[in-house]
């Protein structure tokens, strides 16, 4: 399968900004949509052989528009939460737009989508909107009749410089550093690196192995929350007591948490937090990606470290 011009959808994100960057290094012409060009252009304007179009892609018409002259297509896009707490915005972002996409695809003739998923996404078992609907989209892609490819990513929660995980525990470290009321402290995790699950997807793109195939993607270690958000508590310079809440309190403070602004956490996550996100065999070894571990990178962020070896190549060549 000849693939050269490739759109990603959420090209603007923390994992979409590494991805095009990966992908530009390997000479692939990349097509990214966001709602707002000037917002997003500085992250992305010095990678080479990158289109940044303001479109709205959840518009049908829109998305059929922008796929046209695309080889393949890689969705990143998806939500934590939602502004009401019904499933209708999980809905809307990760079932109704597959829908969209396998049409618009469709009508293309694109024949390769790669789809980033999360781990215990199921779409009849999944004890979460996000979970369920991660899970219904994966099933969409999968029983496609258009003859379309399909390779899913299925990561534990991801880390790296802008992610939505260590740096959203440090805020709110940051905002009580003394002590800390932890829900779902027992749920475990294996984070995997950003730029580790970056080279997973490039090294899928062409590989007819990787063909209707799902991937479960996890980094070196396994940890407790309690675990993960004591480790950012002493990277901050903080000595936090963590005190941790049973199922009863964790649920009570997902409630209340639901009405703050940008529900840093919510009662979908806390359903969520109910399955540990682990994998059963970590994929990464399938192209020889050795996991790297959070002490390796974790720090540079958290401390303030200036890392910008994404970009800083084409600044010196400009």
């Amino acid at each position: 399968m000849l693939i050269k011009k490739i759109a990603i959808l959420g090209g603007t994100g923390f994992v979409g900004q590494s991805l095009c960057n990966r992908l530009s290094e390997d000479g692939y012409e990349l097509k990214v949509p966001t709602r707002n060009r000037e917002y997003n252009r500085e992250d992305l304007i010095l990678l080479p052989n990158l289109e940044l179009i303001e479109t709205d892609i959840h518009n049908p018409k829109n998305l059929k528009n922008l796929l046209i002259d695309c080889d393949a297509v890689i969705n990143l896009i998806g939500i934590l939460n939602e502004k009401e707490n019904n499933g209708k915005g999980f809905k809307k972002v990760h079932v109704k737009l597959i829908k969209n996409l396998i049409s618009a695809c469709e009508i293309n003739g694109i024949r390769r989508i790669l789809q980033l998923s999360a781990l215990n996404a199921d779409a009849k078992n999944g004890k979460s909107f996000y979970l369920k609907t991660k899970g219904e989209a994966e099933e969409l892609l999968r029983s496609n009749s258009a003859g379309i490819e399909i390779t899913i990513f299925r990561p534990s929660v991801i880390f790296g410089k802008k992610d939505s995980f260590f740096n959203r525990f440090a805020k709110l470290l940051k905002i009580s550093p003394l002590f800390f009321p932890l829900a779902c402290y027992k749920t475990k995790f294996s984070p995997i690196y950003v730029l580790d699950l970056v080279e997973m997807m490039t090294n899928s793109i062409k590989d007819p192995d990787s063909y209707n195939k799902s991937y479960q993607l996890c980094g070196p270690k396994t940890y407790t929350l309690k675990d993960l958000v004591s480790y950012t508590s002493k990277t901050l310079g903080f000595n936090c007591l963590i005190i941790p809440l049973n199922n009863v309190l964790s649920r009570i403070q997902a409630k209340i948490f639901d009405f703050l602004p940008g529900k840093p956490f919510s009662t979908d996550n806390y359903l969520s937090a109910q399955t540990d996100s682990i994998c059963e065999c970590n994929d990464l070894f399938r192209y020889n990606i050795k996991a790297t571990a959070i002490e390796d990178v974790v720090p540079q962020y958290l401390s303030g470290y200036e890392y910008r070896s994404f970009y800083s190549k084409f600044r010196n060549n400009s």
